[in-house]
Order: structure tokens, then sequence, then C-alpha cells
């Protein structure tokens, strides 16, 4: 009988990236996604158990992201929101797409895939960086993060719109989306606020909430779709129930841990593992402009409208704005299985998105972080 060494490796890099994290005072997160690309290239690769939390740690983070929504805020703030979104992502894949297509000599499909992955901007690696530094409850984190939600959805949308072929079950799940969405944001409250459910040790809400996330992740995979719209909108649908009562406050913080304990860990060492260090470095030279492309086309986009909106902070908020990683890999991901991109464009993306969640967030925290009051604090 041989022992199974990984789960030991991985249980070790999520202990220590927290120490080193604490160490150096930057997100987890990006400690995370380092270790995962270390231990990548010594050989350490990831397993299917992991590829599948994994994919779960992101859509978990996903729905966090949109619970920390406040539907006023964004009715408020719909605007600037909206306009920044957009110009994130358009000008950002405008960009990619003209590089890779006319200079880079790419495929018209690999450039699309291109031009939508590296234009995204990582909820999970934004969520993660404003909970950590507690900047999700001033106004810049709420903006930052319905912007955030909008860029996605745009890159979500021009995927399924460009790529994804529409079947039954496409239909089945965006009509199980919808119908989960409606009764759980409507009915919740039998759960949530139930007595004899509440604050107790085998955690019958939590298991609730990955209960409904399993669903969407089960009907995105028999369509061929993904799971993360629909999780951030029920996420955001569901953000009346955990800022009001004290009770369901208490049920976020309770989930939080559970999902940064070991869920989301492996989401972000896991794509750290998927990048090949000799395919990057054989291409170092489009790995390097790609990277430049998306920090100013990013900047670009979002950098004077933020000025415009938001003023001092403007390229704190730029530089989160340009991270990448989630959506990354889930497009590429698409696009090597689908045959439009090969093996060496696939770790060229992911090392984009991979460089992009971690030196913008650096130089974000080190030299542009805004700070958050006390009272602030989550």
């Amino acid at each position: 009988m041989t022992a199974d060494v990984v789960p030991l490796i991985m249980g070790l890099l999520i202990f220590i990236s927290s120490f080193i994290s604490l160490k150096v005072g930057l997100s987890v997160a990006i400690i995370e996604v380092l270790l995962g690309v270390i231990a990548g290239a010594f050989g350490l690769k990831a397993e299917p158990w992991m590829i599948y939390i994994g994919s779960f740690g992101g859509i978990v983070l996903t729905f966090l992201a949109g619970t920390e929504i406040d539907i006023d805020s964004i009715k408020e703030k719909l605007k600037e929101s909206f306009l920044i979104g957009i110009f994130s992502f358009f000008i950002s894949f405008s960009g990619i797409f003209l590089y890779v297509y006319y200079i880079a000599n790419w495929s018209y499909n690999a450039s699309l895939i291109a031009g939508l992955a590296v234009s995204s901007t990582s909820i999970a690696v934004v969520y993660s960086v404003l909970v950590e530094t507690k900047m999700l409850k001033p106004e810049i984190g709420k903006i930052l993060m319905s912007a955030t939600f909008i860029t996605n959805v745009i890159g979500a949308l021009g995927l399924s719109v460009l790529f994804v072929k529409p079947t039954m079950y496409s239909f089945i799940f965006i009509m199980i989306s919808i119908i989960v969405i409606f009764f759980a944001s409507k009915y919740s409250h039998i759960i949530f606020h139930n007595p004899v459910l509440r604050n107790k040790v085998i955690e019958p809400e939590i298991k609730y909430i990955f209960l409904i996330l399993l669903v969407f992740v089960f009907f995105a995979e028999l369509s061929g779709m993904y799971a993360i719209l629909p999780a951030f909108i029920l996420g955001l649908f569901m953000s009346k129930y955990f800022s009001k009562k004290s009770e369901t406050i208490i049920l976020m913080n309770r989930l939080r841990t559970v999902a940064y304990a070991f869920i989301t860990p492996i989401f972000f060492i896991s794509g750290g593992l998927k990048v090949s260090l000799p395919l990057l470095l054989s291409c170092i030279g489009i790995f390097i402009i790609l990277f430049i492309l998306k920090l100013t086309t990013k900047f670009t986009g979002v950098f004077f409208l933020s000025k415009k909106y938001i003023g001092v902070e403007s390229m704190y908020f730029t530089l989160l704005m340009s991270t990448g990683l989630t959506f990354d890999l889930i497009v590429s991901l698409f696009g090597l299985n689908s045959g439009f991109i090969n093996q060496s464009q696939y770790s060229l993306l992911v090392g984009v998105a991979i460089a992009s969640a971690i030196i913008p967030t650096f130089i974000a925290q080190k030299w542009f972080f805004p700070g958050a009051e006390e009272d602030l604090l989550i």
C-alpha cells in the first residue's frame, strides 16, 4: 500500500502560506498562488480531487463576494460601476485581441480566447484582498466589487455568445438557476432564522448554502456553461440575510472560516500548479508583452474614470481592477479543451493571469493602500 503524499504537501502549503502572509503583510491568496507555482516547478501535479475542490472554492468565493454587495449601493453607484466595468473589459479585450491576432499571429478563435481571458478581473482575488485588508465596507470596496462583477458578466456573456452553442441543457441550467435563486432569496429565512438549527456544531446553514452551490455546479457542467454568474447573483440576492441580523452575521463569519481554512486555498494553489514554467519561459517575450498590455489597457479603461468618481484612491482601485485569475483560468481551460489554443498558449495565458493576480495586488497593498478606519473592521 502506497500513501498519497499530495494531500500532506497541500496541507503544508496551506499552513505555511498563512504564516508568510502574516509576516510580509500581503494577501494570503497571493502567497498561495506563488507557492502553487513553486510546487508545480518541483513536480507537484493537481489531482482530480484538488481540481474539483479548487473549482468549487472559486464558486464559494464568488458567492461570498456577492453577499458583500449592498443592492442599494449598486443602485446609488450604478453609473460609476457600469461605466468602469464596461471600459475595463472592452479596452483591454480590444488591445489584447488586436495584438495576438495581428502581431503574434494567433488564430482568430485563439485571439478571442486570449482577449476574453486577459481582459477579466478576478472576483476571487479582489474579494480576498478586500476582506483581508478590511476594505469591503468603505465606498471604494463596494464600487470595486460592483465594477468587477460587471466586467466578469460581460466576459461570461461574451464567452457564451462567441463559443457556447445553446442546447437543451443550457436552457435547463438557466431555468434551474433562476428557480433556485428565486426560492433561495425568498425562503432561506426558514433555514437561517430557525432557532432549532441556529448555532449547531453540525452547521446545517453552511451545508444548505453548499448544497445550492453544488446544484449550480452540477447543471453548469451538464450544460457546458459556468456556475460563476448564478453563484454571484445568488449571493447578491441573499445579501439581505447577512447584513441585518446578528445571527446571520455570525453565520457569514463561520462560512468565511470554513472557506478560507481549506476550500479556497486549494483554488489558489491549484491555479499556481497549472503553470508550466518551461513552456512559459519558452515564450517569455510574448508573456511580458501580454502582461504589460493587460496593465496598460486596464489603466486606460479604469484609471481616468476612477479618478473622476473615486479621487485619490484611484490608483489602488485601478491596480485591483487589473488582477486576474478566476475567469482567466475558466476561459483558458475552455480554449484548451475545445482545441482553440494549444498547451503553450494555455500556459502563457494562465501565467499572465497569475502574474496579474500577484504583481498589481502587491503594488496596490505596498504603495497605494488607502487604509481602513478601525470602526470599519468587519
